[in-house]
């Protein structure tokens, strides 16, 4: 049967955030991110900045209010800095909207059609969890930066033929992100399963794997987890509820600083975890941390014939490993981005692997005990 909406992968993050100048100063210097795009009142756009920034085949879209009466405003006021809108990339924007419509989903954004001298692009977005988006995306007949409406971005005064750049702006030193892994998300209690049959119902995803809370669990607290995806890897998304504890969880804390459902994290893949880590952490970026101990049980563990890697460069790095049937895995969690305990970031490097970690789930829930611990809400 023909894919009636057939989704090629990830467009597009937009993070609605409180200053859009000082996020991309962040994200550039922070996680080597090179601004591209950029869209204001100097394009025209009076009601708000975006900032789009790439590294390797992610794109983010950094977007701020200008006004108290901004909704972009009061959306930041209410969550804090964090994502808006995960976008897909779609052959046809028009018709994916229509056959998400048709399947029940909710209509954010009726399909709209901008066009500049470097083609059209055609978006329309539907209402996902929360207050979050998903847009799809159709420029397979646009060229330019980002979309009409934005300027490109360069680091060069003059593009070598007398030209002047419209917009300046420093690169970012790329620390070997290559794309957007997953996203996953986090729902009140007992919602879980209501977005399972929508991401199935609506975007024709199946179930990857189901996490329950004996294997996400630690003596004080505990969540459940169901991962969807698209069958072919290029989109996955894990959807995480509280379990019932003897504590809050990460997740019921999560909900209470964003003030509801949410991105929880975005995972980011590389080719080169030690690297990219020890690149991230030298630029200021703070990871949650496991115990020494984690490395022995390792050791012991996993058969680490099949596995091609140092464990000493691992352990420098902090860097957790899990193996499964097609492979393995590596992959690391920051602290939260902003002030907010929310947001956070996962570097992954998959060797085989189509796992999230398992192996890992007790030593990474305590290690986000621990820091909630600290700041007073476990």
């Amino acid at each position: 049967m023909a894919d009636l909406m057939p989704l090629q992968g990830f467009a597009h993050v937009e993070f609605f955030v409180g200053n859009a100048k000082q996020a991309a100063h962040y994200y550039r210097t922070a996680f080597g991110f090179t601004p591209i795009a950029y869209a204001g009142p100097e394009t025209g756009v009076r009601d708000r900045t975006s900032w789009v920034l790439a590294q390797g085949d992610i794109r983010f879209v950094l977007t701020a209010g200008l006004g108290p009466e901004s909704p972009l405003v009061a959306h930041q006021a209410r969550h804090g800095d964090g994502v808006r809108d995960v976008a897909f990339a779609v052959p046809d924007a028009e018709q994916a909207y229509r056959v998400a419509l048709e399947r029940g989903a909710s209509g954010a954004r009726e399909p709209v059609i901008v066009e500049d001298d470097s083609g059209k692009l055609v978006t329309a977005s539907i209402h996902a969890y929360g207050d979050t988006l998903h847009t799809f995306v159709d420029r397979s007949n646009y060229s330019g930066a980002f979309a009409p409406g934005y300027q490109a971005v360069s680091d060069r005064a003059s593009d070598g033929t007398g030209t002047k750049a419209p917009l300046v702006a420093p690169r970012g030193t790329a620390v070997g992100l290559t794309m957007v892994d997953h996203v996953v998300a986090n729902v009140e209690l007992g919602r879980m399963n209501h977005w399972v049959d929508f991401y199935a119902g609506v975007l024709g995803f199946t179930q990857l794997v189901h996490y329950d809370d004996e294997a996400i669990s630690t003596e004080y607290s505990a969540l459940m987890s169901k991962v969807l995806w698209d069958g072919t890897g290029r989109i996955k998304l894990p959807i995480n509820e509280p379990a019932q504890g003897k504590r809050k969880s990460q997740i019921e804390e999560y909900l209470d600083f964003y003030g509801g459902p949410g991105v929880q994290h975005l995972a980011l893949a590389t080719d080169d975890i030690v690297a990219t880590v020890a690149a991230l952490r030298a630029n200021g970026v703070r990871f949650m941390r496991v115990p020494d101990t984690y490395y022995a049980e390792q050791r012991e563990k996993l058969d680490w014939s099949a596995i091609d890697e140092d464990l000493a460069s691992l352990r420098e790095q902090n860097i957790l490993i899990d193996t499964d049937d097609e492979g393995y895995l590596l992959q690391i969690f920051t602290e939260p981005a902003q002030d907010r305990p929310t947001l956070f970031f996962e570097v992954i490097e998959r060797h085989g692997s189509k796992g999230f970690g398992e192996g890992n789930f007790k030593a990474l829930f305590e290690a986000i005990e621990r820091e909630q611990a600290a700041r007073g809400n476990l």
